[in-house]
């Protein structure tokens, strides 16, 4: 339906024009294929992957994927 999408860009454009942020980070878990997909869609760049940074309450370890868009780079994402 793309309310995901709408929604993130009425946060980042509130985040950027509104609250003068210099960046937005993006956090989901490496295994989330559709939330990353979702991240990538908007323009947000890879940052990196925290290894094994969470312990689940099953006793299992979460890798967190880390993405982020700049400033610089808001006005590119916005017009996409």
């Amino acid at each position: 339906t793309g309310i995901n999408t709408e929604c993130k860009l009425l946060m980042l454009s509130h985040a950027f024009d509104q609250l003068d942020c210099v960046a937005v980070e993006f956090r989901t878990h490496f295994f989330n294929a559709t939330s990353r997909t979702a991240i990538e869609r908007l323009g947000a760049k890879l940052d990196g992957v925290l290894r094994s940074h969470q312990l689940l309450p099953d006793g299992s370890r979460r890798d967190t994927v880390v993405y982020s868009i700049l400033d610089i780079e808001w006005p590119a994402v916005r017009s996409n």
